[in-house]
C-alpha cells in the first residue's frame, strides 16, 4: 500500500507556515468536517459526473474488461505501431499509464522484447510534430498497414483531435483502400455525438467513453485501459489498485482517509498559510508523467471563478511538476529562498526493482576507483543515493519553513500506480467540496473553444470570431525587428 508521511505540513516542524498539529485531532473542527463529507460523498458515489468512483467496481469494470479484450486480442501481434489521438484527459492519463509502467526505450525495443506495438500519444496539432510521427509510422515496415490509430473523443467535435482524424483517415483510405477501417479503433460515446455518427456510418471498432466520466477522471476506463493493454500493462492491476484504495478513502475517521487527510492539510494551507501553488516532485522518472497528469485533475477540477451558490471567488491553487533530482539543480534555489507560497508533496519509491524484464532493477556503484573525494559513493546503490537526495531534500524543506509531505511507492507496478490515482481522484472531489465549487465542470475552457470555431470558419460561430477580432486586431504594443 501507498504510504503517506504529512509530519512536515504542521508547525511542530515548519514553524507559522504549518498547521495546528491538533488540526486533525479527533473532535476538531477538520474532523467532524471530514467525516460529514465522507457521508456526503458516500450518498453522491455513481451519481451525476461521479460515475467515475465505479469504474473499479462491477458491473462496469467487468464491462470495459470485456471490450477492451475483446478489442486488444483482435488486434493483437496485427500492427507494430499504435498512435493515440486524443487532447488533455483523453491522452495525459495513457502517456502516464506508459511511462510508469513500461521502459523509457519501450518503442527502441526490438519487437520480440515488446509486449505490444510501439505507441506514440499525439495531444496537439503541432504540424511538425504530428508529422514526424506520421511519417515514422509510413517509413516503418509495413507502412500504414502496420499502423493502429486510436482516437479517443466523446464528442467527436473536439477541434484537434477531429483535424488529426480526418488526416489519418484520408491517409489510411489512400494507402489501404477499403479495409482501412481495420486501423482505426475509436472510443468515443456509446449513443450519440459527431464521432458515434462517424463510427457507425464507417464501421469502425468502438469501446465507451462512460456516461458521467470527465475526461480528466476517465483514465480508468477505456480511454486509459486500451492503449495500456495494447501496450501489456496490467489493466485489472490497475483497478484491483483502485479499489484497494476506495477502501480507505470511504473511511469516515478522517486519520485513517488518506483522501481526506491530503485534501484538508492542502486546502487548509491554501486558504489559510497563503500556500497556493503545489508542488508535485517525484524522485523517480517513471512517475514524472503522473505529475502531469495530476496538473491537469487538479488545475481543472479546482480552478474556478463562481462557488456553488453563484459567489465570485477565485478558487483553485496552481500545480506545478518538478523532477528529483533533477530539479534540485534547477528548481529548488527558488522553493527554500522565493515566495513561501507553496507546498510539496513529494514522492519516492522504496525499491526499483520490477517484475518486468525490460526494465532494469537497482544499480551497483562500483568499488575501486581510489578517488578520496567520492569513495562515500563506493558499494551504495542508486536507490540509496536517490533516497537520499529526497530526504536531503525534504531536510532541506522543512529548514526554510516549507510544507511537505512524501507519498511512498513500494515499488512501482500496476497496482500500485492504480492506488496513486485513485487517491489523487478522492483527493480532488474532497477538496471541491471543501472550497464549495463544481470539481467536474470547466467553464472558463469553452470560451477558447468557441473562438477556435469562429477563427476557423464554423457556421454559427462568426459572432465569436467578430469578438476576437474587435480585441485582439486594435493596433497595440509590438515589438519587431
Amino acid at each position: 500500500m501507498l504510504r503517506i508521511d504529512y509530519s512536515n505540513c504542521f508547525s511542530s516542524r515548519v514553524g507559522d507556515h504549518g498547521l495546528d498539529p491538533d488540526l486533525l485531532a479527533p473532535g476538531s473542527e477538520a474532523h467532524a468536517a471530514g467525516a460529514a463529507l465522507t457521508r456526503k460523498l458516500a450518498s453522491t458515489k455513481g451519481t451525476g459526473w461521479e460515475r467515475w468512483r465505479l469504474l473499479h467496481e462491477n458491473p462496469m469494470r467487468a464491462e470495459h474488461i470485456e471490450g477492451v479484450e475483446s478489442v486488444t486480442a483482435r488486434c493483437r501481434g496485427e500492427f507494430d505501431n499504435m498512435v493515440v489521438l486524443g487532447i488533455g484527459g483523453s491522452a495525459l492519463g495513457n502517456i502516464a499509464l506508459q511511462a510508469a509502467l513500461n521502459p523509457p526505450t519501450y518503442n527502441l525495443l526490438p519487437r520480440g522484447l515488446r509486449p505490444g506495438p510501439r505507441m506514440f500519444v499525439v495531444d496537439n496539432v503541432d504540424p511538425s510534430n504530428f508529422g514526424a510521427v506520421l511519417r515514422f509510422c509510413e517509413s516503418s515496415e509495413g507502412g500504414l498497414k502496420r499502423t493502429l490509430f486510436n482516437v479517443i473523443s466523446k464528442s467527436g467535435e473536439t477541434a484537434e483531435t477531429a483535424s488529426q482524424f480526418m488526416v489519418i483517415r484520408d491517409l489510411l483510405k489512400r494507402a489501404i483502400g477499403p479495409g482501412y477501417t481495420s486501423n482505426v479503433v475509436a472510443i468515443t460515446d456509446p449513443a450519440k455525438g459527431t464521432m458515434r455518427q462517424i463510427c457507425d456510418a464507417e464501421g469502425f471498432a468502438t469501446l465507451p467513453v462512460p456516461d458521467g466520466v470527465g475526461g480528466r477522471f476517465s483514465v480508468l476506463s477505456p480511454v486509459g485501459l486500451f492503449s495500456a493493454a495494447m501496450c501489456g500493462i496490467d489493466i485489472n492491476a490497475l483497478l484491483d489498485g483502485a479499489a484497494a484504495m476506495d477502501v480507505h478513502c470511504t473511511k469516515p475517521d478522517l486519520h485513517a482517509n488518506p483522501a481526506a487527510i491530503l485534501a484538508t492539510l492542502l486546502v487548509t494551507l491554501g486558504t489559510r498559510k497563503g500556500k497556493t501553488n503545489h508542488v508535485m516532485m517525484p524522485y523517480a522518472n517513471s512517475l514524472y508523467l503522473l505529475a502531469d497528469w495530476y496538473r491537469q485533475l487538479w488545475a481543472e477540477s479546482l480552478g474556478k471563478k463562481f462557488d456553488r451558490t453563484g459567489n465570485t471567488v477565485y478558487a483553485g491553487f496552481t500545480p506545478i511538476k518538478a523532477l528529483g533530482t533533477t530539479d534540485q539543480h534547477s528548481q529548488v534555489q527558488l522553493y527554500r529562498e522565493g515566495p513561501n507560497d507553496k507546498a510539496f508533496a513529494l514522492v519516492e519509491v522504496e525499491s526499483f526493482e520490477s517484475s518486468n524484464p525490460t526494465i532494469p532493477g537497482d544499480i551497483k556503484i562500483p568499488t575501486g576507483l581510489g578517488v578520496d573525494a567520492i569513495t562515500y559513493l563506493e558499494g551504495k546503490s542508486m536507490t540509496e543515493l536517490l533516497n537520499a537526495e529526497k530526504r536531503a531534500t525534504e531536510y532541506a524543506l522543512v529548514e526554510s519553513q516549507r510544507p511537505n509531505f512524501t507519498i511512498t511507492f513500494p515499488t512501482i507496478d500496476a497496482h500500485h500506480v492504480g492506488q496513486f490515482i485513485y487517491l489523487w481522484e478522492m483527493v480532488t472531489a474532497y477538496a471541491g467540496l471543501m472550497l464549495g465549487i463544481d470539481a467536474y465542470d470547466q467553464p472558463a475552457v469553452e470560451t477558447g473553444k468557441v473562438a477556435t470555431f469562429g477563427l476557423m470558419g464554423r457556421s454559427g460561430f462568426q459572432k465569436h470570431k467578430d469578438a476576437v477580432d474587435r480585441t485582439l486586431t486594435t493596433t497595440g504594443a509590438v515589438w519587431k525587428a
